[in-house]
């Protein structure tokens, strides 16, 4: 796993991305329209992008992501599997954590330091900050 600034994402040991932000919400979009090709056009993704990251990521984690269904009459579809609704689940969990304690940890450790400091914060002494 990877931290920058709030951000987390899962990498496997080559270092490619297996699940990030990008992949919740491809998989949140899907979960909620039912369909790949609704997610993209949502998202404003390529089709064949978003297929290719969904593939990636199975096969990174060797687990399928998604129950599909195909075409005909009733169009075709899919769906999250039960793994990738845990992995979003668990996923969500994570990043909510990971915002409130780097935030927690940023005021602690840094913004009381520098609001200390009497240094100005973005041109603005800090005695005029509110």
């Amino acid at each position: 796993m990877r931290f920058a600034g709030g951000l987390i994402w899962i990498e496997d040991d080559s270092g490619e991305v297996v699940f990030g932000l990008g992949r919740m919400r491809i998989f949140d979009a899907i979960e909620r329209l039912g369909s790949i090709r609704a997610a993209a056009k949502e998202l404003r993704m390529g089709y064949k992008a978003m297929w290719n990251r969904i593939n990636a990521s199975e096969e990174r984690l060797g687990n399928p992501l998604l129950l599909r269904s195909t075409g005909g009459a009733s169009g075709g579809g899919a769906r999250l599997s039960p793994f990738a609704e845990m992995l979003l689940h668990r996923f969500r969990r994570l990043q909510k954590s990971v915002i409130v304690h780097s935030d927690e940890c940023f005021e602690k450790e840094i913004s009381e330091s520098l609001h200390h400091s009497g240094r100005p914060l973005n041109g603005v002494p800090s005695e005029q900050k509110q």
